[in-house]
């Protein structure tokens, strides 16, 4: 099989002979420096060069990583094209907001609507258009950053969820004028070659915003999302504790569900049977352990019941390759129980 294949067989529960090893990119960051000194092609400029971003995940994969392309290498394209500011960050740190856009939601006129054709937007969808040349069997994952996040880089997030509470009209104003920015990147990402799209809420959490409200604000949009890109593969991945939103993860319109390492990979399989499970490697482990160790927590997630094998969220710049390595080697030795 192709990576291709092996992912969209293992997302909807068909044989395969392994599962496969990924990291989607975005909030889930699969760049690190040893690929940026080794290809000659680092950031923070890769950030703003379709040909860099392009290169650099062609360049992890060849080097035996994972078994995907995923662009961007950060959560800050969606809130810059509407106006945020952004530290482009270096060779160690990624881009980050450097300040809050709005005092509050009543301000969200104010936002830009995103353009597809300027900045750092726009560099995303042409290095997947490069991605989608190589025609190599490689996954191309698109990435887009939470509606509750996207806002939460926006307006302070004490403020945010006070007006969730003392003024929900406005909020769904602004949430929903939040999603219809992200469907169109979405579809352009995927008009340009992308094979899957992946959303990521750090934000929009059961942990932070309560059952209630993780329904109302992050299920509802997430969907909303969703369904109107209905991308060949829908990926979710949402960090946190999620034990007080179990029982709503099932409602998420998504082929694959993606979570934190402190969340078992058990609870998740009971809660949501019908989707695949990625997961959920430790980051910080990747980051500081043995090759020997990771190559454990690998068999460990495959025997618990992870359909795909992945970081549990994104990468420190300083992994080492070797690390990464042994993630991907130790996936393709395990035999699949569905295999």
């Amino acid at each position: 099989m192709t990576p291709k294949e092996r992912l969209y067989a293992a997302a909807r529960h068909h044989p395969t002979e392994r599962p496969p090893c990924i990291c989607p990119g975005g909030m889930m960051n699969m760049m690190f420096r040893e690929i940026m000194e080794a290809s000659g092609w680092r950031w923070p400029e890769a950030h703003m060069d379709a040909h860099q971003m392009a290169g650099l995940a062609i360049a992890l994969n060849k080097a035996g990583g994972f078994e995907n392309y995923g662009v961007p290498f950060c959560m800050t394209v969606e809130a810059e094209a509407m106006g945020a500011e952004v530290n482009m960050g270096d060779l160690l740190a990624e881009p980050h907001i450097t300040d809050y856009l709005l005092a509050g939601v009543d301000d969200w006129t104010q936002l830009n609507s995103l353009d597809l054709n300027r900045g750092r937007v726009k560099t995303v969808l042409q290095a997947i258009a490069l991605l989608k040349q190589q025609n190599d069997g490689v996954p191309i994952i698109a990435n887009i950053t939470g509606p509750v996040s996207v806002v939460g880089s926006l307006v302070d997030i004490s403020t945010l969820l006070k007006a969730f509470r003392k003024n929900p009209k406005t909020s769904s104003i602004f949430m929903d004028s939040i999603a219809g920015n992200l469907i169109a990147y979405g579809q352009a990402q995927l008009a340009a070659g992308a094979d899957a799209v992946c959303l990521s809420e750090p934000s929009g959490t059961g942990e932070i915003l309560g059952p209630k409200f993780f329904r109302e604000y992050s299920v509802k949009y997430i969907n909303q999302i969703m369904d109107a890109l209905q991308p060949p593969l829908a990926m979710v991945h949402i960090c946190g504790n999620l034990h007080s939103v179990y029982d709503l993860l099932p409602e998420l319109h998504c082929d694959i569900f993606s979570f934190d390492s402190l969340v078992p990979i058990a609870d998740i399989k009971a809660a949501v049977p019908e989707k695949a499970v990625m997961g959920n490697v430790n980051t910080h482990a990747l980051g500081t352990s043995s090759p020997k160790k990771i190559a454990q927590l690998v068999r460990s997630c495959h025997r618990k019941g992870a359909d795909i094998i992945a970081p549990a969220c994104g990468l420190p710049t300083t992994t080492p390759l070797v690390n990464v390595q042994a993630m991907v080697a130790a996936a393709r030795d395990v035999k699949n129980i569905n295999g």
